[in-house]
């Protein structure tokens, strides 16, 4: 079985003195893991977190681990290896697509959505870039937010908070009742965080360390 896509290096993690197993965020295949073969001792094309390139995934049988070749293109790393707080966020990203998608589903939005914000990442608009990437991210996951109307009555008045439950608009009367319950409007880092905590519950896993400690940089 072969697999070629376009993708974004995510994770790695040592496989005995020579081999890495990466994760690779694809375009066309969505996350993929695989073995690199001398990626802890290579010296040319080393792979790197953040690395952008092609990818070439083969394994005899599609259960298979699988080995990869990866081509790299650039290093997302340069323009930000001197921007700690820049960094924050794309590992913050990375260690959200590494545990909450699952591996070879498609999602190529998604995957635009990615490199989009990764190439804010280093100026003024990171920030609003990284939010409206973690919307987008809710919204694959089944969170999509609609902030157009009260999910309540229907009005486009007064609409100051949102539900954790339907991720919907909630104007100020239909609120009342709920208010310990509501997320208060505008929708901001720390409103997705809650909502990622909970689809971590969910889903039994832990918030990554790197989205936690993205609340303590701006």
């Amino acid at each position: 079985m072969k697999l070629e896509s376009d993708g974004i290096l995510i994770g790695l993690r040592p496989l005995g003195e020579r081999d890495v197993i990466v994760k690779i965020f694809t375009c066309d295949y969505g996350v993929v893991s695989g073995v690199i073969r001398a990626g802890l001792v290579a010296t040319h094309n080393k792979p790197l977190v953040g690395q952008f390139g092609q990818a070439i995934w083969v394994a005899r049988l599609d259960t298979q681990l699988g080995a990869f070749h990866w081509d790299v293109n650039y290093n997302m790393l340069v323009k930000i290896i001197d921007k700690p707080d820049s960094l924050m966020l794309m590992n913050s990203a990375f260690s959200l697509i590494d545990i909450l998608i699952p591996e070879r589903e498609e999602y190529k939005q998604l995957y635009a959505d990615t490199m989009n914000m990764l190439h804010t990442l280093g100026t003024e608009n990171e920030k609003n870039a990284y939010l409206n990437w973690e919307i987008a991210l809710l919204s694959h996951l089944g969170y999509a937010m609609d902030l157009s109307h009260c999910s309540g009555c229907g009005t486009t008045d007064n609409l100051h908070y949102i539900s954790p439950r339907t991720s919907r608009a909630v104007c100020d009367k239909c609120a009342q009742p709920y208010l310990d319950k509501l997320y208060k409007l505008p929708v901001d880092l720390n409103i997705t965080l809650r909502f990622l905590e909970n689809i971590c519950v969910q889903q039994g896993t832990n918030l990554p360390y790197f989205r936690r400690c993205v609340k303590n940089v701006f």
